[in-house]
């Protein structure tokens, strides 16, 4: 039997959660470098992770402080068109399906650079950022002019915004659930702010689509957890909230999101989607809530290293060239798991601005703009940000038509 830990649940704080896979002391994700830090000694944390057989939550052992990973952010949700695209479409499918007018109240929690509340502004429709970056948060003022919070997201806050009679319709919280230490707070903290009638619209990382599709590159220290619908159900039930509705994503490699409310003393008023039912159903058939069924996931890994890895030496004793599209966390964890570097890649590109001219964590690349990749015209092109592959290939399609080619390494190493 694989090993058990000492760590209570983030969940339901039962004991005896069983590893799944240990991907050793890693830097932290997005602890991008300036030139002048790469002499200094790295901070290393350890990174495993584990289920818990009570509620089936996997999570990562490893806390670090929020205050470390989050109060200034390297990432901008507008730097890439599917993530305005997508959060476009969902604005405006809910201010019709909620009919929402200018007295209704939007929020977002991690509300970023106002990327998805910039939508229902330009409706008319009042909304509210809460964002714990700070120079994020100044973004999404200054470009969005969205009003926004600068602070983290739990009891005290919803609390304090209840109190002003800041009760929302509509709450959203898109990649943010798996970043919170204290789910329970958070969750309370959504049924206090939600208006009788509110929904909250949570998007996080499907576990299932991580297992499945090897995607083991979306774990590092500001991923605590990875969600089922089984461990939602059980935490939201917990607080009062109800899942009412429940759509399964392509974005990010694989998503879910779920739309909660209020528990009603009213049967009919509780009453889930036949797509809520079948997905737990579906998931109890899958082995959620069996921790033998993650058994295998350390050897897919090593299967996925190993087929990267020889790829690469061979196109390097050809004496061919690569570099690296994507300065992005994902990326850091493969690069230091697989323990890829300097040796092999020459340089990393991505569009943020905000991450240009720093270095990579643990493997001292650097950084530059797009643009690069046509100046310098590497042979091939490691796809770190591979979620986003059909975006970043049309970007790219001058690169491609000179001869340069990608290399994706999830779920499959494959060149396109």
């Amino acid at each position: 039997m694989s090993k058990q830990q000492s760590h209570p649940c983030r969940s339901c704080h039962a004991t005896g959660l069983v590893s799944i896979l240990d991907l050793g002391q890693t830097p932290l994700a997005n602890a991008l470098l300036a030139a002048d830090q790469l002499m200094e000694p790295e901070a290393l944390y350890p990174l495993e992770l584990v289920f818990c057989p009570n509620c089936t939550l996997v999570q990562i052992t490893e806390t670090v402080p929020p205050e470390k990973l989050f109060r200034e952010y390297l990432y901008r949700s507008s730097f890439s068109d599917t993530i305005l695209q997508h959060a476009q479409a969902v604005a405006t499918h809910l201010i019709i399906a909620r009919k929402l007018n200018s007295d209704s109240l939007v929020l977002e929690v991690a509300s970023n650079d106002g990327y998805l509340l910039q939508y229902y502004r330009e409706a008319g429709i009042p909304v509210l950022g809460i964002e714990p970056a700070t120079n994020i948060a100044g973004i999404a003022q200054d470009e969005h002019g969205i009003p926004t919070i600068s602070e983290f997201f739990g009891v005290e806050l919803a609390a304090r915004l209840q109190n002003e009679g800041r009760r929302a319709d509509v709450i959203h919280a898109n990649n943010v659930l798996a970043h919170v230490s204290d789910l329970n707070g958070f969750v309370r903290g959504l049924q206090l702010l939600l208006k009788c009638e509110g929904v909250a619209v949570i998007e996080v990382p499907y576990v299932r689509d991580m297992i499945d599709q090897s995607e083991f590159d979306t774990i590092y220290h500001e991923h605590l957890c990875y969600f089922s619908l089984t461990a939602l159900d059980h935490l939201f039930r917990r607080h009062g909230l109800a899942i009412r509705d429940v759509e399964r994503l392509p974005i990010h490699g694989g998503t879910l999101r779920v739309t909660a409310g209020r528990v009603d003393t009213r049967a009919e008023a509780n009453q889930i989607s036949p797509a809520v039912q079948q997905m737990l159903e579906a998931e109890l058939s899958w082995g959620v809530n069996d921790w033998q069924f993650y058994r295998g996931f350390g050897a897919q890994i090593e299967g996925l290293r190993h087929d990267l890895l020889a790829l690469l030496r061979e196109l390097k004793t050809g004496g061919k060239r690569i570099a690296v599209y994507g300065a992005s966390a994902k990326g850091s964890t493969l690069l230091n798991y697989f323990r890829i570097g300097r040796e092999m890649l020459d340089f990393v590109v991505d569009r943020s601005t905000l991450k240009q001219g720093y270095h990579t964590p643990g493997t001292h690349l650097c950084i530059y703009p797009p643009e690069k990749l046509l100046e310098d015209m590497p042979d091939y092109v490691l796809l770190l940000t591979w979620n986003f592959a059909d975006e970043i290939l049309a970007q790219q399609s001058k690169y491609r038509q000179r001869g340069g080619r990608f290399i994706i390494p999830i779920p499959e190493v494959k060149v396109v």
